[in-house]
């Protein structure tokens, strides 16, 4: 596991680090079928194809950041300060690697054997969230997979939206869950792998 401590999420080092990396937010997307069971699942090659063109030296493709996208990572920030208000002082980390084909983007590392992940919610939401605090069912693979690639015991799920009581779910790692993550993701590292050499010999 290697881990780059000075890189600012979102910069261009960031890109560059992380590109044709498969990342733990896109686990779901690793491990997902079809619409029918047994079908291929059309995002799940999507992503296989982009990371294949980050591996070949593809010209990445535009990303577009939107003024909501821009707005949830000044708040991320500003759920960090007060999670560290509240609760633990966070140490802010770029990106982990576990190996040179996976790694993620924790928000940050608490003590030896804990980290955060902060997800920004609408109101409403956030309402729903604080009444049954509970980590969200779409978030689940992602923070179990961060626990796998950081070799960490546990995560605080942040949920938050200003002026709103904050969510803090504590999540410890689930073995069965990151064993259906590591398998899925090996999986997904074979296919792209063989694909990728059929594209090079093309």
């Amino acid at each position: 596991m290697e881990i780059f401590w000075d890189i600012e999420q979102g910069s261009e080092a960031w890109h560059d680090i992380r590109r044709g990396v498969v990342t733990a937010s896109k686990f779901a997307t690793v491990l997902a079928h079809g619409r029918k069971k047994g079908d291929p699942s059309v995002m799940r090659r999507q992503y296989m194809l982009t990371l294949i063109s980050d591996r070949m030296g593809g010209a990445p493709s535009d990303s577009y950041e939107s003024r909501a996208m821009a707005r949830g990572k000044t708040m991320e920030a500003d759920a960090l300060l007060l999670y560290h208000a509240l609760h633990a002082e966070p140490m802010r980390v770029g990106f982990v690697k576990r190996n040179d084909d996976v790694g993620c983007s924790p928000d940050a590392f608490v003590g030896d054997t804990g980290m955060v992940q902060i997800k920004t919610a609408q109101p409403d939401i956030q309402l729903e969230r604080v009444l049954k605090p509970e980590l969200p069912a779409e978030y689940r693979c992602q923070v179990q997979g961060e626990l796998w690639v950081c070799e960490r015991e546990w995560s605080d799920f942040v949920s938050y939206w200003p002026g709103l009581p904050l969510m803090v779910v504590r999540v410890y790692r689930d073995e069965k869950d990151i064993t259906s993550i590591e398998l899925g993701v090996e999986m997904f590292l074979n296919e792209m792998h063989e694909l990728m050499a059929r594209l090079e010999a093309a």
